[in-house]
């Protein structure tokens, strides 16, 4: 019975250094969860038998976390997975983190599983409730513009400056008003227009009249420009005064160029003050853009996907979706760094980073193995030294075996 209890002794000394080695072997692999082996006893009559391994369980700790240049190289903080399909529809989960795209712009990781999510659809993009779980992938289409309708303007009228030489407006001429400044609209097909705004002081103290149009497709009245008005007042402390209810505001209208959609700007003065100091816009702000030219995207920790444009504006390209499990050690390993779900796992939860439980991703971080190799080259020598005595425990049966057979 020694041979049993040895040998099987030494198998499971080989078994725990296959693990063991196989730790080591992934201590620099993104995303890989040691594994530990558990044994148990054989019994047989009176007298043990040796060792059996009972299981080999993973350890789903966090590893830390490393800093990444690349957009799609992501991390999880916390609990859950990525989940990812193969052109089959096998789904997989996996804490591996490093993605790319590949030639139809999905993205995929190293082994060309592609990463699952919700892809924003509409205008502007947006994720409804009830979206399916599709294979992202990111287009560089460029956006369709917005037409402007509404600004505002920030700035100081001089308190103690004089109404111009000539009263009547006439935008050609600077004599006719005391200063001018610019905004930028757009219209339905994303063209810039120059909307022109004058400042006349008038001869009552504290009184303004600000004029406007569309420069680059005005509205014409007869064989003139037609101007718009809006007349302002200022109390003692500067501030601009309600027209009953509300601010006074100025309306320009513009008409269609090549064939775009004719609007109109509203623009509000309530942020106008006039103190003893120059004339002098701070900040004047208009809705509305022109075509973006697709630039780059990013990922939030929250796992959107936004596609950055040459407009200076963003849009919703997907989010990426999370797995979970009630029991992530009853996972089924298949290689590549990546799980299945087993009955002993349950069925997979999905969810979004930060919500219901789920840890949060990163973007631009990998996670690292959680191995520890210390404890690993520890265990390494415990588990040498039992497959040595294991031998040696066969070694000296054969030694008293070969003394009985000399016996005569």
């Amino acid at each position: 019975m020694s041979f049993s209890q040895g040998i099987n002794g030494i198998n499971s000394a080989s078994q725990a250094l296959d693990v063991i080695g196989n730790n080591i072997a992934n201590s620099q692999t993104v995303g890989f969860k040691s594994s530990a082996i558990s044994f148990s006893d054989i019994f047989s009559g009176a007298i043990g038998l040796g060792s059996q391994t009972s299981g080999i369980t993973q350890n789903f700790e966090n590893g830390s976390m490393l800093s990444s240049a690349k957009n799609l190289d992501l991390a999880i903080s916390g609990n859950g997975f990525f989940r990812l399909s193969d052109n089959g529809g096998q789904v997989y989960f996996t804490r591996n983190g490093e993605f790319k795209l590949n030639s139809n712009k999905q993205i995929v990781n190293f082994q060309n599983k592609f990463l699952t999510g919700y892809q924003a659809t509409g205008n502007p993009p947006s994720i409804s409730t009830g979206s399916p779980i599709e294979n992202i992938f990111l287009p560089d289409d460029s956006m369709y513009p917005m037409a402007s309708t509404k600004g505002s303007i920030q700035g100081n009228l001089k308190s103690n400056d004089v109404p111009p030489k000539i009263e009547q407006f006439q935008f050609n001429n600077p004599d006719s008003y005391n200063f001018t400044s610019q905004l930028e609209a757009y219209d339905s097909l994303g063209k810039k227009h120059i909307i022109k705004i004058f400042y006349v002081k008038n001869k009552e103290d504290g009184n303004w009249t600000v004029n406007g149009y569309d420069e680059t497709a005005p509205i014409m009245n007869g064989q003139n420009i037609d101007i718009k008005s809006v007349s302002i007042s200022f109390d003692e402390n500067g501030n601009l005064k309600k027209s009953g209810e509300i601010y006074p505001q100025l309306t320009i209208p513009s008409s269609s160029i090549n064939g775009s959609k004719a609007f109109e700007v509203t623009i509000s003065m309530n942020q106008l003050i006039q103190q003893e100091s120059e004339n002098k816009i701070y900040n004047q702000k208009i809705d509305g853009y022109g075509v973006g030219k697709f630039i780059d995207y990013t990922i939030s920790n929250s796992g959107k996907i936004i596609a950055n444009y040459s407009n200076g504006q963003t849009q919703l390209i997907a989010q990426i979706v999370m797995a979970n499990f009630t029991n992530p050690s009853g996972l089924k390993s298949t290689g590549e760094n990546c799980w299945i779900e087993t009955e002993e796992s349950g069925a997979a939860t999905l969810g979004t980073s930060e919500s219901g439980g789920f840890g949060q991703i990163l973007g631009k971080k990998l996670e690292s193995s959680n191995v520890d190799i210390s404890n690993e080259l520890v265990k390494m020598m415990i588990q040498q030294s039992n497959y040595q005595s294991n031998a040696q425990t066969i070694k000296t049966q054969d030694q008293l075996l070969q003394v009985l057979v000399n016996m005569r």
